[in-house]
């Protein structure tokens, strides 16, 4: 199978190969319109006409997390009858429309390219997939839907126009996503989102909008892509990408390929210092709230088409500390996950300068794309 991968409406290279092997290759005009080593894609692959062989399970990795996790993944394969772990037909069958400015898309299939669509839709149209996700998941049409988005929590991705509200086909860029009102304990969690969403932009770490919307009769939180602007697309990817890690390796505890130091290190190399304190009143703001699910997919980095690296806009800012759950957060704070036990001098200690603490540190290699010689100091 191949796939092209397209990026700010410029083809940037290949996906090529079987499920288990594929890897993805830069083309020359790619390299030549956004530069040698680029980080337009990801910092983690830079485009090069030469790609390391030994990196090639990352870049696998990569867009296999551009994939839905959980229950929605499931219904997503049964709606289109890919085979689980087959990432290549996957995105060729939901690859129009993904998190970010990815557009990828089948070379092979001679109805390709698509001519991207809207299909108004009404209240009662949108209350329909929002109670039935195994129908209707993401609210993909059957076969002119082609919206893929990474996550567990049951949910849809629409279109608002000046006329209302639209189902996008054939990849036309969804502009905002749905969560349903849940039964039964969960049934606060999108109020608890909107709430926790109206802090983070007072804090001026997120400033896409939120409310709470009725679909005939259902509540449903309305979230404002921050991937989208006017109806165009901005790359992102997040720091399960960024770093490497699959899965629940989005936590912590699960391999240790995560923390908020690796996070603030890529900020340092390939962001601002400005980042880096935005990042650090999202962990504040997480620890305040008590938002414990602040994982590596609910933090991202945006890349404009000039190259320019920032920091995404706090997404899934959730309080849950007064639920029924583990009481842990997905990333330490100074070494410490359980929420009970964290203070103000840990929230301080986990951003103070590595050298403040001790001898000082110089840090090399944090992965492909990562490589720094700063000798990190208390300036």
């Amino acid at each position: 199978m191949r796939l092209a991968v397209e990026l700010y409406g410029t083809t940037i290279g290949t996906l090529q190969g079987d499920a288990r092997t594929f890897d993805f290759t830069p083309n020359e005009q790619a390299i030549a319109e956004f530069g040698v080593n680029s980080p337009v894609l990801s910092v983690s692959i830079p485009l090069t006409a030469t790609q390391r062989r030994d990196h090639a399970g990352r870049r696998r990795n990569w867009f296999a997390e551009l994939l839905p996790e959980g229950d929605q993944y499931t219904y997503m394969l049964a709606q289109s009858g890919v085979r689980r772990g087959d990432t290549l037909a996957f995105l060729a069958r939901y690859g129009r429309d993904v998190a970010g400015a990815l557009q990828i898309w089948d070379l092979d299939d001679p109805t390709e390219p698509r001519t991207p669509a809207l299909r108004p839709v009404t209240d009662t149209d949108i209350r329909g997939p929002l109670e039935d996700p195994i129908g209707a998941p993401l609210a993909n049409a059957p076969t002119a839907g082609k919206s893929s988005l990474p996550g567990v929590q049951a949910k849809i991705v629409l279109t608002r126009t000046a006329q209302g509200w639209a189902q996008a086909l054939g990849g036309y860029p969804t502009t905002h996503i749905l969560k349903p009102q849940l039964p039964g304990s969960r049934s606060s969690i999108i109020f608890d989102e909107e709430y926790g969403s109206r802090i983070a932009r007072r804090l001026g770490v997120a400033g896409f909008a939120t409310s709470i919307e009725q679909f005939h009769g259902l509540s449903a939180l309305v979230i404002e892509r921050f991937d989208r602007t006017d109806g165009r697309r901005i790359h992102q990817e997040d720091f399960n990408q960024v770093l490497g890690a699959s899965g629940n390796e989005k936590y912590q505890e699960f391999g240790g390929v995560v923390s908020s130091q690796r996070v603030a290190q890529t900020l340092l190399s390939h962001g601002s210092a400005q980042d880096v304190r935005r990042f650090a009143r999202m962990v504040v703001l997480a620890a305040a709230l008590g938002n414990l699910d602040m994982h590596t997919k609910n933090i991202g980095l945006l890349h404009e088409a000039d190259g320019e690296v920032r920091l995404a806009d706090a997404y899934d800012v959730v309080p849950q500390a007064h639920m029924d759950n583990y009481g842990k957060f997905a990333l330490a704070v100074d070494r410490k996950y359980r929420f009970a036990d964290l203070t103000a001098a840990d929230l301080r200690a986990e951003f103070a300068p590595r050298s403040c603490r001790g001898p000082p540190v110089r840090t090399t290699s944090l992965g492909p794309g990562l490589r720094t010689d700063r000798l990190v100091s208390c300036e």
